[in-house]
């Protein structure tokens, strides 16, 4: 007679400081038979929505939470019933214990392997119950967030193409330090996916296994190290906290009116608010704006359609002008040194663009944007804005702007006083293009007009250097032919 052992899923360390994760939707049910590696639900993290795969194969029992709740690390996901004669074999245990030992516990993506055979293999849980108090899971040690970060460390350089590579992804490189060769291994396949999914070369991480092999925690430091706009382990933990004062539950009340309800913050909104909120903090922002007569370019862009095709995005055209602009006005695509005791001017702009999506704002990122012309800047706005409505986008294309564009005009508004995107020294924002009267050689004629509004930090520079940069943008709006020669 075959005893069924049943198995508890509790959600794994998130990495880079994350406590927490929302319930978007199951993928399973229970009484459904899955595999190892199967996605059984998405859930949201303030990078991204993504699916987590099972580590167990087996029949679903039970399912813990519905969506739209918050599951904190250490909380049971799933149950999952398996035979006795399920269990991994003793050295696929002893490998991950080892693993385990050198890293930081779970992680929310990359845990798993897709070659594994069906059999699941059992976990020390995180916490032997769902923690009382969101302090409690936010004092959990993780490597990820009480490691120093290895930002100060170069990654050895990578070798020719022609470099033998293993069957375990063992890339040999130089060591730097020691001006020998050796071999940087990633002997794990859970570390090759973790990082695979989090958009990080393996050859650019610094390994502190044995042997040279790179472990889950320098995987998630590399990933701490480039956190998405900046926010790492401290300010994610930071953006946790607790319920705000001043409210009550359900069915109370508050200044006289009945409470309708509560909403949690979702991870997203809370790794959002730690970046605003460090910007107004730091940032010593000023504003000018001025109205363009856009008329041309509307115009211009009808021609611009290849036979068969379409014309590219008015986002896009502005874009280019941007980068034009931004090329004749680099500190206002520098960067702030953490002390802010120099201006770190930079060859080229990665482009940030922000994305209404239906989780909230985000800035997907162009990298090198500077180096595009129109029609690859028209397909990459298309595909990140995509990417990131449908929460698909990776973690690695939501880092590393050096400016940022906001087309609210979109949303159907003239102006907006923005925020700047730190650490990012400025942002221009472009309102609707309407039809207004305007006087053109003592006329008053119809035209189409728009208001640029640009917010710069004023210690990188002042209004009449950020006014240069805005005079531009106009004169190649209003002028684009004068442009035509650089997109």
């Amino acid at each position: 007679m075959t005893t069924d052992v049943v198995q508890v899923f509790r959600l794994p360390d998130l990495g880079e400081g994350l406590t927490e994760a929302g319930l978007v939707q199951w993928l399973v049910k229970v009484g459904d038979t899955i595999a190892t590696d199967q996605a059984i639900a998405e859930v949201e993290t303030a990078k991204s929505v993504v699916e987590l795969p099972s580590p167990f194969a087996g029949v679903v029992t039970a399912l813990h939470g519905e969506p739209g709740d918050t599951i904190d690390v250490g909380a049971p996901v799933l149950e999952v019933a398996q035979g006795a004669d399920a269990a991994a074999p003793a050295d696929e245990h002893e490998a991950y214990r080892t693993e385990e030992r050198a890293g930081s516990g779970n992680v929310l993506i990359g845990y798993g392997t897709s070659d594994r055979k069906a059999a699941g293999r059992r976990r020390r849980p995180v916490v032997a119950s769902r923690p009382s108090s969101p302090a409690a899971v936010a004092g959990r040690d993780t490597d990820a967030g009480s490691r120093p970060a290895a930002s100060s460390r170069q990654a050895p350089p990578a070798t020719p193409a022609s470099a033998r590579t293993d069957a375990d992804g063992a890339t040999p490189t130089r060591d730097t330090d020691a001006g020998s060769r050796r071999t940087v291994a990633v002997r794990s396949p859970l570390v090759r996916r973790l990082a695979r999914d989090l958009g990080l070369d393996v050859r650019t991480i610094v390994p502190t296994g044995a042997d040279g092999a790179v472990t889950r925690a320098d995987v998630l430091r590399a990933a701490v190290d480039h956190a998405v706009d900046g926010v790492g382990a401290a300010a994610a933990r930071g953006s946790r906290g607790d319920v705000p004062e001043g409210t009550v539950a359900e069915g109370g009340e508050l200044d006289g009116l009945a409470v309708r309800s509560r909403t949690r913050m979702s991870p997203l909104r809370k790794a959002a608010n730690a970046t605003l909120t460090r910007s107004r903090a730091e940032i010593p922002e000023a504003t000018v704006w001025v109205d363009v007569d856009a008329t041309a370019l509307w115009d211009a862009r009808r021609e611009m359609a290849p036979e068969d095709g379409r014309a590219p995005s008015l986002t896009a055209l502005v874009a280019r002008f941007v980068l034009i602009a931004l090329a004749e006005h680099p500190l206002l695509s520098s960067r702030l040194s953490d002390d802010a005791g120099e201006i770190v001017e930079l060859d080229g702009v990665n482009l940030g663009i922000a994305a209404d999506t239906p989780r909230g704002l985000m800035v997907p990122v162009i990298p090198r944007a500077h180096a595009l012309s129109v029609a690859e800047l028209d397909a990459a706005l298309r595909d990140l804005t995509a990417d990131a409505r449908s929460g698909s986008i990776a973690p690695a294309r939501l880092r590393g702007s050096t400016f940022t564009l906001n087309n609210y005009g979109g949303l159907g508004v003239d102006g907006s006083a923005a925020i700047i995107n730190h650490p990012d020294v400025a942002i221009l924002g472009i309102g609707r293009i309407t039809e207004r009267p305007w006087v053109v050689d003592g006329a008053i004629v119809v035209r189409r007009i728009a208001q640029l509004s640009l917010v710069f930090d004023h210690r990188v520079c002042d209004g009449g250097y950020a006014a240069s940069f805005l005079r531009r943008v106009t004169e190649l709006i209003e002028h684009p032919l004068r442009a035509f020669g650089s997109v």
